[in-house]
């Protein structure tokens, strides 16, 4: 079992590395937009590297943070039944839903997305735009590192939904525990 708890640890770790550096692009998104915008606008300037580059960030941000999100519970998930579940129940919802439908999709993403970015390789795939980006098949590789990450985060909630129903949650640390739902009151001022 502690085999287990360190495996969730390591995967777990990993996307929050990948999570945390990769959410800085954003800024990056802001800035590149803002200053097209300005180049645009006051400066009658447009270059469509400038725009590329804006749009394939904001790609490569939101394929490499999904693993991230998954950890933080960032996904969009229909809570009425899951939110007031017992820890227990909430283990076995993520165990099955990683088996049936996590891990098949993010196989099918993985398999019919590689033949997709090896040709991108294989001819240095470029931007459309004239003027565009050069290097869009290294975009297109944040493909396969989306499938691989989200996959990888699966694995760790269906390994730490089996700690949850083996009685093993203690092993992990308090960040990677399910927490219990319980509405607290604020206290009254006199």
């Amino acid at each position: 079992m502690r085999a287990i708890a360190l495996i969730v640890r390591l995967i777990s770790g990993l996307n929050l590395l990948i999570g945390n550096i990769f959410s800085w692009l954003s800024l990056a998104i802001v800035l590149v937009c803002f200053t097209v915008v300005v180049q645009r606008y006051v400066f009658s300037i447009s270059f469509v590297w400038m725009q590329d580059l804006y749009v394939w960030l904001n790609g490569a941000m939101f394929t490499a943070v999904a693993g991230f999100a998954l950890l933080r519970n960032d996904h969009v998930r229909v809570d009425i039944f899951y939110r007031p579940a017992s820890t227990r129940r909430k283990a076995l919802v993520d165990l099955i839903g990683v088996i049936l439908f996590l891990l098949p999709f993010s196989w099918i993403v993985y398999y019919y997305g590689w033949p997709f970015v090896r040709r991108s390789w294989r001819i240095y795939e470029a931007s459309a735009n004239v003027g565009g980006m050069p290097g869009l098949f290294v975009l297109k590789t944040f493909i396969l590192a989306f499938a691989l990450l989200i996959a990888l985060q699966g694995i760790s909630m269906a390994l730490r939904s089996i700690l949850v129903l083996a009685g093993r949650e203690d092993l992990l640390p308090a960040k990677l525990r399910y927490q219990e739902q319980t509405e607290e009151l604020p206290e009254a001022s006199v």
